[in-house]
């Protein structure tokens, strides 16, 4: 579990090349792009499934339908 907590706060892009490969497979959640974040936008919730991402976000008392989902791919 401690795998969740590294990433969370983190901004996508910043990952480094060990992080990628260490979590690739892995689901993240990212809030909705709009202007205010962009460029500032930061993994929020991080799991096995988007559905354990959504239980993460609605945990923190934040809204899963302001948030995208995607899995983690090994770096080309």
């Amino acid at each position: 579990m401690a795998q969740v907590a590294t990433l969370v706060g983190r901004s996508l892009d910043g990952l480094t090349l060990a992080e990628q490969i260490t979590h690739c497979g892995r689901w993240v959640a990212l809030e909705i792009y709009t202007p205010q974040t962009l460029p500032l936008r930061t993994i929020e919730a991080e799991g096995g499934s988007a559905a354990e991402c959504i239980a993460q976000l609605t945990s923190r008392g934040l809204d899963p339908g302001h948030y995208e989902f995607q899995v983690l791919h090994l770096p080309y």
